[in-house]
């Protein structure tokens, strides 16, 4: 799992209802709980966390910093190395 922030305009995800008390949570404390996301090949899909997008959304319209996201990539071994993948004799 990697841990980054991105801008919201590149996951795609459901708008769900947002409960007032997490709109206002969000407003006070920020996303204390990073996105779940998977890479596409356009930009990300929401794994786990459509409400909280749902409310950063809504305060974008408040407050531009709203865009970035924390998200937490999963699945992605990009940067995994060849012995990650088995091509070398395992040595531990």
């Amino acid at each position: 799992m990697i841990n980054t922030i991105v801008d919201i305009e590149e996951i795609q995800f459901t708008d769900k209802p947002v409960p007032s008390t997490l709109l206002e949570s969000i407003r006070m404390r920020g996303v204390a709980i990073p996105v779940r996301v998977r890479r596409t090949e356009t930009g990300y899909e929401c794994l786990d966390g459509h409400q909280r997008l749902s409310a950063l959304r809504q305060l974008m319209q408040e407050d531009e910093h709203f865009r970035r996201v924390p998200v937490m990539l999963v699945n992605d071994f990009t940067k995994a190395g060849s012995g990650f993948w088995g091509n070398t004799r395992n040595k531990h």
